[in-house]
């Protein structure tokens, strides 16, 4: 603490100005300065300034952080996102989804994806006695009589 024939350090004069204020202003002064404020930085940047300084948090938090906090922040995030959104959301930002990816991958893509599917399918067939056939094993047996 500063005695009164000494100067106060930046970081204490800092420290007493944000508790004053904090005593002075409620939530609803933050929110709102701090909306002005991120307009005022998005008038001054770019998309590249945004995407650099995105990259760069997202590597220091992942240099902070394991896979169970981003499954939980993930898990958080869907479940709010659910709560906001309907049925018809989700199929607009798959549909937006899938046109992405059909734009930046080709055919041999989707052969890959389906092939792997096809054996994680027939695995879980394998694990399970159920005594249900499996959809590539009724389609092959389907696709045996039809040649017949």
């Amino acid at each position: 603490m500063a005695n009164n024939n000494e100067k106060m350090s930046r970081e204490e004069a800092g420290r007493k100005g944000g508790e004053t204020t904090a005593k002075n202003h409620d939530k609803e002064f933050y929110q709102e300065i701090g909306q002005k404020g991120g307009e005022a930085t998005s008038e001054n940047h770019d998309k590249e300034f945004y995407q650099e300084i995105g990259q760069k948090g997202g590597e220091a938090t992942s240099e902070n952080h394991d896979k169970e906090f981003y499954q939980e922040i993930g898990q958080k995030g869907g479940e709010a996102t659910s709560e906001n959104h309907d049925k018809e959301f989700y199929q607009e930002i798959g549909k937006k989804g899938g046109e992405a990816t059909s734009e930046s991958h080709g055919k041999e893509f989707y052969q890959e994806i389906g092939e792997k599917g096809g054996e994680a399918r027939g695995n879980q067939r394998d694990d399970s006695d159920d005594g249900k056939m499996s959809r590539e094993e009724a389609g092959r047996k389907g696709g045996e009589k039809s040649r017949r």
